[in-house]
């Protein structure tokens, strides 16, 4: 069944979107963390066209394929993953799944340890902005050709 198109019913809450999306582009996030953040909200939220589309991203970034084969794992691959890219997607994680327990004093204390305030409040805006896109994309059956 085919559903609206949010950008046509909604022009300027996709507006807003993309305000958001550029905002995120222009921080101080490491590209290819941020890519991170992208895949793992959207393997968790079932987005496939996201999923698609932001490792195909994170390829052209120069990222490595063994670890974008493994990042819905990652906690079983340490070795592939760092302490960093390990806790963004930590982060991710827990603001995706946030009606689980919301996001623990231990990974935020972590974050601000090893990213500080600003980095820390980039990351979370940025599991916040792609849950917030890969919602639109299964709430509203989107699934363009892959």
């Amino acid at each position: 069944m085919s559903r609206f198109l949010m950008g046509k019913v909604q022009p300027a809450a996709y507006t807003a979107m993309f305000a958001l999306d550029k905002y995120m582009e222009q921080s101080s996030i490491n590209k290819n963390h941020y890519e991170l953040i992208k895949i793992r909200a959207a393997q968790i939220n079932g987005c496939a066209y996201c999923v698609n589309a932001h490792t195909k991203e994170a390829l052209k970034l120069g990222e490595n394929p063994q670890k974008l084969y493994l990042v819905g794992v990652w906690r079983e691959a340490p070795n592939v993953f760092d302490e960093q890219e390990q806790l963004v997607l930590a982060i991710t994680e827990e603001i995706t799944l946030i009606h689980q327990h919301g996001l623990s004093d231990e990974l935020y204390n972590k974050s601000l340890a090893a990213f500080g305030e600003v980095k820390t409040a980039e990351i979370i805006m940025g599991a916040i902005t792609i849950n917030a896109w890969t919602r639109i994309g299964v709430a509203l059956n989107m699934h363009p050709q892959i």
